[in-house]
Parts: C-alpha cells; structure tokens; sequence
C-alpha cells in the first residue's frame, strides 16, 4: 500500500462538489472507489495526514448519504460536518491532529430521515498477519477457520467482525450484507500484499448478521458468494452466511474425549448406524417435517443406544442446496445445515451422543463440489478451488468440479475443514466419500478425456500426496480420531500407515458387505 503522504490532499472549500478536483492522481483514485474498482481503499478512505503533519482528512464512501459528519471521541460529541466531494457519495472532514491517537465515529442520515452511526472501517488495522499468508501459500496453515471468514473481533476497544476472504483473480472484493443494505462497493476490501487475500474489519457487525462477498471479476462482472469459511448458513433457499462465533454451548464431554485419545479403536467392538437425518423420522405437520438436532439428540440416540451400536455416522451435515439429496453437494463446508437448527444445536446433538458413549463419525466430501452459483464455482471468476484444464474439472456422474489438490491452498482448506469439525464440535471420525474418484485420473472418463500424469499413468499423484498429508494431520493432532475410505477399488494400501507406503486412513468401507 503506498504511504499515505504520498497521496494528494482536497482541502475544503465552500462548494466542493461544484469544483473540480485538481490533483489528477486523487481524482482517479476516487472515481475507483465509488465505481467499487479499487483494490486498496485504504489509500483513499479513512484518516490521512497532509503532509505538513498538523491536519488529517478523513473520507468516508456513504453512497446512501444525505449529509454527513464526525464525532471526534473526547470532544463531548462536537459535530463536525463531512462535505460531499464526489456526487456518488464520497465525503470528507478535516480534524485537527493531537499527540495522541484521535479516534471518532462517522454518522450519516438517509433519503428517510433515518441516521446511521459507526466507527470508520478505513481507521483499523487488518488482523492477518504476514505470517498468515505465509502458511496459507504454503498450505500449513491448519486452523485458518480462526482467520478466514468471518471472525468476530474487538480492535482498540471497539467490537466488530474481520472479514477475510481468498479470490486471487478478483479486481476487487467488496461485503454486502444486512449492515449496508447489500450494496456492492460500499465496504471495499483491501488487497494484503498482492497475496490473493482480502480483509477488513467492520466496526459494529454483530453475531446473527447476514454477509455475503461481493466480487468484481476481471471482465466486470459482480458475483455474491457465500463465505467459503462460513460457519452459520442461511437456512436454504437462501444462501447467505450468518456471523457466528460458535461460542455459547457448554460441553460436557471431556471424558469422552480424554478416553479417546488412549482407546485401542482399531482393537475394540465397532458397529456403525449410517443416518440420513432429514429422512430417519418425520414430525407430522410440521413443515418438511425434520426433526431437530437437539430432537434428535433424544430420539436417535437412544434408538441406536437400544440398538447396541457404539457410533452414528451421519450422511453429510454440512450446508447443501437440495432437500431431495443426501447432502452430498456440499456448498458450505464448515456449516452444518440450518434445516436442523443452529451450529449450537448440533453440538449438543454430538456431546448428547458422548454422554451416551457413542461416537459421532461425518460423511466428509472433498472429492468435489457443486456448480452452484453462489459457491466455490468459479469463484472469483476462475476456478480457484477446482481443476481449470476440462480434463480433469468436472465429475460427469455427478455434475461437480473436482478439487485441485496440487495448491497449496485447496490443501490448505481442506485440511482445516477436517481439523474444524473435531476442533470445534469434537466429532470422532470422518468418512471420506468417493475416493476412488479422487485417485484415479480417468475415473470416470472415456479415452481422450483424460489426462495421465508425468509418468503416463492413470493415478492422481496430487490427490494420493493429499490424502496422505490429511490422514497424518488428523491422527497427528486428533489421536484416536478415525478416517475411513469409501474407496471401491483394488488400490493398495489404502489402511497402511503413511509411513509404510499406504494413504494412511484408519479402516477401509467393505464395500461389497455394504451392497450384498
């Protein structure tokens, strides 16, 4: 980001959206801004020192903005009035500079009537790290649902969310949501270091809020996406994420878990109950008649306890489209569906099942994901999470793109999605779905619409390297977890540790028992 003295100054004058901006170079840059073409807002927005050092200029893009003022904190609420410099929208005050940090709060009546306070965005910093993007571009950054998304924060005192978000391609990325009317533009996000990464923290969002990612394209186009790190979705058909700190839920589990870690699983009983949750038991009228997570805390949970299994494994829980599926397409891969209630909610459903030592084990898919619109497709105007070449994109069977294991990044997401849901909802096992599509290179595919790899075989060399590193992750930072393969080929060694050759998954689906 250029320094900020480097930047030319509008001073104020009687009429200035009368009068020309006469510093070329500022001119532009604001024309970026309200135009939402702007990849570093924080060069033209927020507060900015002339360069003899005794005044700052603050500007603020309030598009909704029928006057406008500040309130310096400490002045015993002096107004101070913004003047309108760019006919979109774009106001700016001066203040007075003083030895100690002036922090202030900007406020703006609409066409209503109906006035608006917070403090300015552009007056805090970005809470990701150089080290951050560091481990993200090598793909070890394991717990970057801490980071990513939408994260509840409090900055020099004030609370708010910082939102932060990976598009590389992106000309710029703006936040829409409840807190500024889903207008694009209006809180443009800073570009970190050309890095591929967007942040900025806004003052006074709040748990509950509705989000979304605005993002312009390389050719112009402006998409909504839903955050790829949400952890609360929008109950569907909407497709918003919800700001969520996945605080507030007491566990009760802590022998359940502290047993775990010393538990042979490999050398003890194991039965498993496999379990469609919007289709195991209907609530007559009630509408699309699910049960929820905390009913079925107690209905299915004694059912399987009566039945003598010692663990559930639930066909996928995170965020899908479509009722009529079993969850397979998933969209949001670090919420679990709305249609059962809320994130607190399904951590009961899984501490219920611990105090009935039962063990919870998810469906996980990072074999692909779906075209939806609003989803990781074509995400920032290219297919970032997935395979660009048409060989290797899309699962023809089911009408997904499949995941590009050999960046860093997908890596990098994956993995921590594993990592996230026995992190925060102590979940025991994953049961990775349709891995054979992920080994192989021509699962599915005729001749001709394949690719081999660099030795002219038909194996996924990315997609074996990225199974491995999970298995070793997972049973490294979760011992007694267990990953199971859904795998329906003959490939060797897929419950060989990593170590002696093999993927490293804890057991292996029979899948011919499975279907006989």
């Amino acid at each position: 980001m250029a320094e900020l003295e480097t930047f030319p100054i509008i001073h104020q004058k009687k009429k200035p959206e009368t009068e020309p901006i006469k510093d070329i170079n500022l001119k532009k840059a604001i024309e970026r801004v309200v135009r939402f073409e702007e990849d570093e807002p924080f060069d033209v927005l927020g507060p900015h020192p002339t360069k003899k050092g005794n005044e700052i200029f603050v500007r603020a893009f309030l598009p909704k903005a029928v006057n406008a003022w500040i309130t310096p904190k400490g002045k015993n609420g002096q107004r101070l009035p913004m003047e309108k410099i760019h006919s979109e929208g774009l106001f700016q005050a001066s203040l007075s500079k003083s030895k100690q940090p002036i922090t202030y709060t900007i406020s703006y009546t609409d066409i209503t009537g109906k006035t608006v306070e917070s403090e300015d965005p552009y007056a805090f910093p970005l809470a990701i790290t150089d080290f951050d993007l560091h481990l993200i571009g090598e793909g070890t950054h394991y717990r970057s649902y801490d980071k990513f998304g939408a994260n509840p924060n409090t900055i020099d005192g004030v609370s708010g969310v910082h939102f932060v978000v990976w598009a590389p391609n992106a000309k710029t990325v703006s936040l829409v949501g409840d807190f500024n009317a889903w207008r694009p533009g209006t809180h443009s996000m800073m570009r970190v270091h050309f890095s591929g990464v967007w942040a900025l923290f806004v003052p006074r969002v709040k748990e509950g809020d509705l989000y979304k990612f605005a993002i312009k394209t390389a050719d112009g186009k402006i998409q909504l996406k839903s955050d790829p790190y949400g952890f609360h979705a929008e109950l569907r058909p909407q497709t918003a994420c919800r700001v969520s700190t996945l605080q507030g839920y007491d566990w009760h589990d802590d022998k359940w878990l502290k047993n775990r870690k010393s538990k042979d699983i490999l050398h003890s009983p194991v039965s498993v109950y496999e379990v469609h949750l919007g289709s195991w038991k209907k609530v007559e009228g009630r509408e699309w008649g699910f049960m929820t997570y905390r009913e079925l805390a107690k209905d299915l949970v004694n059912y399987v306890k009566d039945m003598g299994y010692t663990h559930i494994e639930l066909m996928p829980v995170m965020e899908h489209p479509l009722d009529e599926s079993w969850g397979y397409q998933v969209v949001n891969f670090f919420a679990p569906t709305s249609r059962f209630g809320s994130p607190q909610d399904f951590m009961y459903f899984v501490d219920t099942c611990h105090q009935n030592n039962i063990g919870v084990i998810l469906d996980w898919v990072p074999g692909h994901f779906p075209q939806d619109p609003h989803g990781l497709a074509n995400f920032d105007g290219r297919e970032i999470y997935g395979y660009e070449s048409w060989k290797k994109r899309e699962h023809k069977d089911w009408g997904t793109f499949v995941f590009d294991y050999g960046k860093k990044e997908v890596q990098n997401f994956l993995i921590s999605n594993a990592l996230f849901w026995c992190d925060k909802y102590h979940i025991d096992g994953l049961r990775v779905d349709a891995v054979a599509s992920m080994l192989y290179l021509d699962y599915s595919r005729k001749p001709g619409e394949w690719e081999p790899n660099k030795f002219g075989g038909n194996e996924n060399l990315e997609a074996v390297e990225f199974l491995k590193k999970f298995n070793q992750i997972l049973h490294g930072q979760f011992p007694g977890i267990l990953t199971i393969a859904e795998e329906s080929t003959a490939w060797p060694g897929v419950s060989r540790p990593t170590y002696l050759g093999g993927l490293g998954f804890s057991l292996k689906w029979n899948m011919g028992w499975m279907n006989d």
